[in-house]
């Protein structure tokens, strides 16, 4: 963008702000216009107008002072405005012969009105304006009434409503299409999350029913096979081929229904099984190795926990310090603690690190940022509850508490 282009776009954002200004020019270049065409006569050498050909008197520049000044008003009051500027173009018609243009200012209120108001008050204003200053006109003025001078008042007039209605119905349109555009990104996005969320839903489902079905089965030839071990040993291994297909059959459709959510390029799923608590000292070791001080305290050493309240825990723990590593400084240190308290698992990671400034981070403070939705998402899931906040005189705070039974809750369900 070029200079010029530059200080055109910061004048139009200043009068903008500024809208009075913007009219108090208006009214001044409105004025100079008034008294430059008061010197001209209209009917000079071959019907050209001609300056110096008469000099307004004393009333006609107090007039036309009074004309523009109203002007400034325009926005505020245009209505009011335009019946006074009407009022001393009237009155400049009937003094003065021949008239001054005071009737500049009138076409000027006369678009403003047009361009704040409808369709059909701009056209009853119009029509009315247009009658009362050509009427006077023709009606006082010394020269016959089919004139150039009174059919030109009658013209300005006409043109200034239709040019204000122009403006308005333009600016309607404008309006109505952002407002349109807002609407279509709203349900744009309305819709993308409705379909996300049947998407979740079917996925679910699908999940629950593969799920449902093989474990059910493979829960009951489980049975028959320890039931019939020692009495029938051919009927045993039976069901533990029972047992085999069914768990084969559920792993190849859950693969196939965790596929579709796997694009084209994203890499080749793990095979080694969930993490947990149990390797919860590699994890810390992976941070401090990454300079960061992590103290561990817990009490569940010799407890096993259900494999989805063990990979929520593991998984808190390591979403929490990957935050404090990121938000908390350089000289943060971090404490994590994991103790089994009744039927529940309560973990807490703090951290020392300094207070962040209001929106700094991706998960700074409660319920920000996708980690935090992240872990609460994980948590509600169980059945559990999370808090995170930041804590009195510096540093962060996040302790999940988990039911250990959830996962016997879920089955119980399916």
């Amino acid at each position: 963008m070029t200079t010029i282009g530059i200080g055109l776009t910061r004048t139009r954002a200043w009068l903008r702000a500024h809208p009075l200004a913007l009219d108090a020019a208006l009214a001044l270049v409105v004025l100079a216009c008034m008294i430059i065409a008061s010197f001209a006569g209209p009917h000079g050498p071959e019907g050209r107008p001609r300056f110096g050909a008469r000099t307004p008197g004393g009333a006609s520049l107090v007039l036309m002072a009074f004309g523009a000044a109203a002007l400034v008003l325009r926005r505020r009051n245009p209505v009011g405005v335009l019946l006074f500027t009407c009022a001393v173009t009237v009155v400049e018609l009937v003094v003065d012969d021949p008239p001054s243009p005071v009737a500049m200012s009138a076409v000027v209120a006369l678009y403003t009105v047009a361009s704040r108001t409808d369709r059909p008050t701009t056209w009853r204003v119009g029509l009315l304006t247009m009658v009362v200053l050509t009427g006077a006109a023709m009606t006082f003025g010394a020269t016959p009434w089919y004139t150039q001078e009174n059919l030109g008042l009658f013209a300005w007039t006409g043109l200034a409503a239709a040019a204000g209605d122009a403006v308005r119905s333009r600016r309607a349109f404008v309006d109505a299409i952002r407002e349109r555009a807002e609407r279509a990104e709203r349900t744009r996005e309305e819709e993308a999350r409705r379909r996300v969320a049947e998407e979740r839903l079917r996925i679910a489902r699908d999940l629950h029913d593969v799920v449902a079905h093989h474990i059910a089965l493979v829960n009951v030839q489980a049975g028959v096979a320890a039931h019939v071990m020692d009495k029938r040993p051919d009927q045993a291994k039976e069901a533990l081929a029972h047992v085999r297909e069914a768990s084969r059959s559920a792993l190849n459709e859950l693969r196939a229904t965790v596929g579709l959510l796997r694009q084209s390029g994203d890499p080749e799923a793990p095979t080694e099984p969930a993490p947990g608590l149990g390797v919860l000292d590699e994890l810390l070791t992976t941070f401090r190795q990454a300079g960061l001080p992590v103290e561990l305290a817990r009490t569940d050493t010799d407890e096993r926990l259900p494999a989805a309240v063990d990979l929520a825990a593991y998984r808190i723990v390591q979403e929490a310090l990957t935050n404090v590593r990121k938000h908390a400084g350089p000289d943060a240190k971090a404490e994590v603690s994991v103790v089994r308290v009744g039927r529940t698992v309560e973990v807490t990671v703090l951290d020392d690190g300094a207070p962040q400034p209001p929106g700094t981070g991706s998960d700074t403070g409660d319920g920000g940022g996708h980690g935090l939705l992240g872990m609460r998402e994980r948590v509600t899931a169980l059945g559990g509850t999370l808090t995170a906040g930041p804590r009195y005189g510096g540093g962060f705070r996040v302790q999940a508490i988990l039911p250990v039974e959830a996962e016997a809750k879920t089955a119980g369900d399916t």
